[in-house]
């Protein structure tokens, strides 16, 4: 029995294809997902092949810690923009010497953010050869529902990132 959902499952599988038949690496940067983007990229047998390292994200002590970020990056923190997540993917892409890094990072809830922002709101950044930064919303307030489903959406924004790269 899996600990991911089928879903996940093909998800990871074949971003792990794709990494491997480029020869390239990914590290991690998650927050609310709290471990799971890791967990399952590393389900794949073969994962040091691609797998540069990772941490859960959570705080913000462990972004400056963990990914390099500068703590003026949070002066009057009220919550993950998209261009901060996008420099903390960026942060973290460097610091491990990977080829791509994803990032996650919002609300799982069950309450509302600093900002008010709702439970159930994420913000994904992928940087790499192609970066891009999404954000999205699963309209629920169950934390564990919200913690699975931004795993599944930010391995299947991953995916599509990197299928529309080049090949190296």
């Amino acid at each position: 029995m899996s600990f991911l959902t089928p879903e996940q499952v093909a998800l990871v599988e074949e971003v792990a294809s794709l990494l491997i038949a480029r020869g390239e690496t990914i590290a991690v940067a998650e927050s609310t997902t709290g471990g799971l983007l890791s967990a399952a990229l590393l389900r794949v047998p073969g994962a040091s092949k691609y797998y540069a390292g990772g941490g859960v994200t959570y705080t913000l002590n462990s972004r400056v810690a963990l990914a390099g970020m500068p703590p003026d990056a949070y002066a009057n923190y009220q919550g993950t923009t998209p261009d901060m997540l996008a420099a903390l993917a960026e942060g973290m892409r460097v610091r491990l010497g990977a080829t791509w890094c994803i990032a996650e990072s919002g609300l799982a809830g069950p309450t509302p953010g600093r900002s008010g922002a709702p439970p159930g709101r994420t913000t994904m950044s992928v940087a790499g050869p192609v970066a891009r930064t999404a954000v999205t919303e699963t309209g629920l307030a169950d934390r564990e529902a919200n913690m699975i489903e931004f795993a599944t959406r930010t391995l299947r924004f991953l995916r599509d990132v990197i299928r529309e790269a080049p090949a190296r």
